[in-house]
């Protein structure tokens, strides 16, 4: 018999403490409360910072600067930053899917051209004809990229230069410019407000509303996140790779197309020479926002405090005067590069935490 007796149970070496295994009491030293809570602050400050700095800034420039506190300003910030914000979210979904477009600021134009262009007929046609073009320049991306595996780069930096051109073709080289109707449905959209914010405030909140719901309590956004991860690993897990990234890419074109309508509501006119650069502007936001370039990992709601911090740095600089507009840009990029070393910091110190 292999019976332990009590005195072999005396004679037993005592087990040492570094062995004891988690959950009896004691938790191993690599699952201690120390990595758990700095790992929660990597998160906090991942998620949040942004808007630590938006509100930072916003309260230093009230106090400095009095009319910068004021309602007609907020108003002003909050319309101009409306249509940035609208074409963001689509680049949300694109970066986090480990992706890029450089398209949206030619489909943005393009957008706003149809769109005055179809006001002649009426409210519907203005908005159908823009959304449908646009939102096939972005299927046209994602089958280019999803279906024939070609760069995302090279896709849209194509896409960029035949929207530019089909808008120069529809304007006679920028000669023309397509005006809204005075007074009209088309026009009120992008000119009227509820409680004094614009039309187009309050529609860039509420696509920011769907778009957090779709990318927090759906499958898309479980497989939108995957797939930004690893595409290979997502498709390993039976999720549809191909499918995602067509979607993103023609959500992107939709609300490329939409914000340039919205545009070109609130201007009355399909204006030609508007969104250059203006997808360097929406990347940045992306990017300041907190959503990793290399995809997999992202927010909406960081999307919307960074559009908002450029568009409060671009109004410091009107409040301020002296100052070139040019100073915009360099503040901006000035702002991208040291939030990319951060997060690479912060993305470095929590795989080693």
């Amino acid at each position: 018999m292999n019976e332990s007796t009590p005195a072999a149970l005396a004679q037993s070496p005592a087990p040492r403490r570094s062995q004891k295994a988690p959950g009896n009491g004691e938790p191993c030293p690599a699952s201690g409360p120390g990595p758990t809570i700095a790992r929660r602050f990597v998160d906090l400050l991942r998620g949040q910072g942004v808007l630590a700095v938006l509100l930072t800034v916003v309260i230093t420039a009230s106090f400095v600067y009095p009319t910068f506190a004021t309602l007609d300003n907020a108003r002003g910030v909050t319309v101009q930053a409306s249509f940035l914000a609208v074409v963001a979210l689509g680049m949300t979904l694109v970066v986090i899917s480990g992706g890029i477009d450089l398209s949206v600021g030619s489909v943005f134009a393009l957008g706003g051209v149809l769109a005055a262009w179809a006001s002649q007929g009426g409210f519907l046609p203005a908005l159908l004809v823009p959304l449908v073009v646009c939102g096939a320049i972005g299927l046209l991306n994602g089958l280019l990229i999803a279906r024939a595996s070609m760069p995302p780069f090279i896709v849209t930096l194509a896409t960029l230069l035949a929207a530019r051109g089909i808008l120069l073709a529809l304007t006679d080289e920028g000669a023309t410019t397509p005006l809204v109707p005075k007074g009209s449905a088309f026009a009120e959209l992008g000119q009227g407000s509820v409680w004094g914010f614009g039309h187009p405030v309050l529609i860039a909140l509420v696509l920011f509303g769907a778009g957090g719901l779709l990318l927090q309590r759906t499958s898309f956004g479980q497989s939108l996140f995957a797939v930004g991860g690893s595409s290979d690993a997502a498709a390993l897990m039976g999720l549809p790779v191909a499918r995602t990234k067509l979607l993103v890419y023609t959500l992107s074109g939709l609300l490329a197309g939409l914000a340039g309508a919205l545009n070109a509501a609130r201007l009355s006119s399909g204006v030609t020479i508007v969104g250059v650069g203006m997808e360097l502007d929406a990347i940045s936001a992306v990017v300041i926002g907190g959503t990793l370039l290399v995809g997999g990992a992202g927010s909406i709601s960081g999307t919307l405090w960074g559009v908002l911090l450029l568009a409060v740095i671009q109004n410091l600089i009107n409040q301020i005067g002296s100052l070139n507009s040019s100073y915009q840009s360099v503040v901006s990029g000035g702002f991208l590069i040291v939030v990319v070393v951060a997060q690479r910091w912060l993305a470095r110190g929590r795989r080693t935490g």
